[in-house]
């Protein structure tokens, strides 16, 4: 609905339905709806009527939310006061329930079309349309309704004298409603020149063939099929010769693409008599990571490796990957390996059409934040896989993830608790749970707590592959300027296999147990009660509402957006071009290239300053000639643009630390020909909140509990910060993600401890046959420079 200040006696009775099911629950229901409109006088019940609603559960088909919704439309209470207090009291699904369900207009897909029958012939008149629940079709001839016509088919048989005329059809969500065009049916005689039905197939035609296209992640698909028949045309989308559910008009619109929805595109046109099929054509969806198409990822250079489609017995309604990888610890020792895995991994993962959110160097309250945001991603049938690298440990069964702002002397309340992530994923109805932990699981003597998570839930579906086995460490390699764990080393090269997921890691130990290099150091540990042959290749087949699918998608989207490039006049003359790029969720990098200069000006840069407060920016590495110098290791410019302009880059880390839009100043230095000093332009930009900042996960939101006692847990509420607003002003969504990064690596002080504490560090393993032995090669993906140096295996991470 585009009037948000109507009441709520426009929505219709399905909808009123559907919410009051969300608000008669005691956690955060109708009774805090009820309090939440106090702020207006005219909505301040008395106890009576409170106590009336309550009383609602006693009757058999009774709701007290419904009842209260009732109490609000006699009051004249309006949607958009209903939608403030809904996020006032922090009901978000009510709140997405209105904003993608009810609060849209209603669109006629499908028109009705004019045709000339002969007398006694059969005739179907077809109006489609998409909008809010509960929609309701009826027929009109004139402004007569006609009987039995409220479905989106109009079906007249033996047409005579008394059905010629003209129809319409509305469609109403409550008092809402919209009017199809008009279809005029005359009859025409055997001999007219109108006859409806020839008997050859030119009684259908196709007018329009749908095109092949090129998208990236994020941007909306169109694609249209015209065509011309008598009886009207019907028509069904398929991809990759599968139907797609409610496609069924000549338009095909698919907002938000992933990988998930490239392939082969047709249309089956058909009416009582005939059938065409339209051209096959080609969808391709790139990753859609940056801003210019000059951009490209070292891994474009290698040979494509994208798997063949799963078409076995088990499919996902969707596919989600969070990947965590601390590095820069501040009172512990720093890693290299968590920057080269996650990327390794995040490009294995998105041609696997998994959704992928890559996030490096997290603190304790946005690890937390981000699980939440990732738990959102879920739902009933989806694959949800969580990699974490970094300093862990494991006590009595259960693992810990250690954020990089953990004290010297971390416990279990300083840390991420893996199983209790656990049991919140499988309160979303998952298909498939993966964790994948790159991490130490030796024992914290700091930590005398025993947890005790809450009953999990007989599912089948879990899959704990560990990098080492219990009480030992995990190595990583170190060359050159980029590091690999050993778990993923051996990882990427199984990951693609079409294989049971737990057959597939299987084969990964198998490896690692062939490698002289890592045997009886660290060897794979698979946990699992998978009792179904799922694999991670298997295809996605959305089977939930379209609604829900597309929530999932706009959720993710709107974290991996980012700023669209720009050109900046200055006063001189002088045209900048701003561009950006994406290495992880968290990481951006901008730069600055001079498009135009006048013929008088001798030279000239656009640099970067005076960014707002949040990110984290080494102002050493700001406005740099090279990627390389920016701090980026794993990103490159095509080397199709012209050298001659010059180009200067700046890397933002910590993306998620931005409170406010980021803006920064563009300073432009030139000289003319006849002037020996500098001359200083300065514009300033503003480009929003890019990537993951919209999340918001610096924001402090309460936790419910101590991870101290053994019946609690310091979980935060399946919420997003962004979600409430999400579909209240959306940007375009053009960029999505393309995940590889490098992080800085600054040398932080360990505190000492007191004599009594034992600090989380242990000494650094070094042997001098891993620094000579060249048997496990590094990452072929990833660029090195200069000559080849030997590995050096050290201490991943323990206590």
């Amino acid at each position: 609905m585009e009037d948000w200040n109507v009441g709520l006696e426009t929505l219709s009775d399905v909808a009123l339905c559907r919410l009051a099911e969300m608000l008669d629950n005691s956690g955060c229901g109708w009774r805090q709806l009820a309090e939440a409109v106090t702020e207006q006088p005219q909505f301040r019940y008395s106890e009576k009527e409170l106590t009336s609603c309550s009383l609602q559960v006693l009757s058999a088909r009774g709701s007290p939310g419904r009842y209260m919704l009732a109490l609000l439309t006699d009051r004249r209470c309006s949607l958009a006061f209903l939608l403030q207090c809904l996020k006032k009291i922090e009901h978000h699904e009510a709140v997405n329930f209105l904003t993608t369900s009810v609060m849209v207009p209603i669109e006629i897909t499908v028109q009705p079309q004019g045709v000339q029958i002969l007398e006694g012939s059969c005739v179907m008149l077809s109006c489609r349309a998409v909008g809010p629940l509960g929609l309701n079709y009826q027929w009109f001839k004139r402004e007569d309704e006609v009987p039995g016509g409220n479905t989106a088919e109009l079906i007249l048989s033996s047409v005579g004298p008394t059905q010629e005329g003209h129809y319409i059809c509305r469609v109403n969500a409550g008092e809402k409603c919209v009017f199809s065009k008009w279809a005029h049916v005359r009859l025409v005689s055997s001999a007219g020149s109108g006859v409806m039905f020839p008997s050859s197939a030119s009684g259908l035609c196709i007018t329009q063939q749908p095109r092949s296209q090129m998208l990236s992640e994020g941007d909306t698909l169109c694609l249209e099929c015209s065509a011309q028949a008598n009886p009207p045309p019907q028509f069904q989308w398929y991809h990759n010769k599968q139907p797609l559910t409610k496609a069924n008009s000549c338009f095909l619109k698919i907002p938000c693409v992933t990988t998930a929805d490239r392939g082969t595109y047709s249309c089956r046109v058909f009416n009582l008599y005939h059938e065409l099929l339209s051209d096959h054509v080609q969808v391709e969806i790139g990753p859609g990571s940056c801003t210019d198409a000059s951009w490209k990822t070292d891994e474009e250079d290698m040979p494509c490796c994208t798997p063949p489609r799963q078409m076995g017995d088990f499919y996902a309604t969707d596919k989600v990957a969070l990947l965590m990888g601390n590095m820069n610890y501040l009172h512990h020792r720093q890693l290299r390996a968590p920057m080269a895995d996650v990327y390794e991994l995040t490009n294995l993962l998105r041609q696997l059409d998994f959704k992928v959110v890559s996030l490096l160097d997290l603190n304790w309250h946005e690890m937390h934040r981000a699980v939440t945001e990732f738990l959102l991603l879920l739902g009933r049938g989806v694959y949800g896989l969580l990699y974490y690298a970094g300093h862990g440990y494991e006590n009595y069964g259960n693992s810990f993830m250690v954020p990089i702002d953990a004290p010297a002397s971390y416990t279990s309340e300083h840390c991420l608790w893996v199983q209790e992530v656990l049991q919140r994923m499988q309160e979303r109805q998952t298909g498939l749970n993966v964790f994948l932990l790159d991490m130490c699981r030796k024992r914290n003597l700091n930590d005398d707590i025993i947890q005790q998570p809450g009953p999990l839930k007989v599912t089948a579906n879990i899959v704990f592959g560990y990098a080492t086995c219990v009480d030992a460490e995990a190595f990583e390699v170190n060359k050159d300027d980029l590091s690999n764990g050993i778990f993923i080393s051996f990882l990427k090269k199984r990951l693609m296999e079409q294989e049971k997921v737990t057959v597939m890691l299987d084969r990964v130990a198998e490896d690692m147990g062939r490698c002289e290099l890592t045997r009886g150091r660290q060897a794979l540990e698979l946990r699992s009660n998978l009792s179904e042959r799922r694999a991670l290749t298997d295809r996605i087949q959305a089977i939930d509402c379209p609604v829900m699918a597309s929530t999932r998608n706009l959720q993710w989207s709107i974290a991996h957006v980012l700023p669209e490039s720009r050109v900046l006049q200055f006063d001189c003359g002088v045209k900048v071009q701003l561009g950006f790029a994406a290495e992880f969720s968290n990481i951006m990098i901008i730069y600055t290239r001079i498009l135009e200069k006048p013929k008088d000006i001798t030279s000239c840069s656009a640099q970067l300053s005076d960014f707002t407060e949040g990110p984290e920016i080494d102002l050493k590495r700001t406005n740099q000639e090279s990627l390389r110098d920016a701090g980026s290791l794993l990103l490159s410019m095509d080397d199709r643009l012209p050298q001659e302009q010059p180009r200067l880059y700046t890397r933002l880390c910590a993306l998620q630390r931005l409170k406010r839009e980021l803006s920064f100043t563009v300073c432009l230095h030139y000289q003319y020909t006849n002037l020996d000093e500098e001359v200083l332009e300065r514009q300033t930009v503003t480009v929003g909140k890019p990537l993951v900042s919209k999340l918001n996960l610096h924001e402090q939101r309460p936790l419910h509990a101590s991870p101290s006692s053994s019946s609690d847990l310091h979980t935060l509420p399946d919420s997003s910060s962004f979600a409430e607003d999400l579909r209240v002003s959306l940007p375009s969504l053009e960029g999505s993600l393309t995940e590889s990064a490098e992080s800085y690596y600054y040398p932080h002080a360990v505190s000492p401890g007191s004599a009594s504490q034992r600090i989380n560090e242990p000494e650094e393993t070094t042997s001098l046959e891993f620094l000579t032995s060249e048997e496990l090669p590094a990452s072929k993906s990833l660029t090195h420079t200069g000559t080849e140096k030997p590995f050096k295996f050290t201490s991943f991470h323990s206590f």
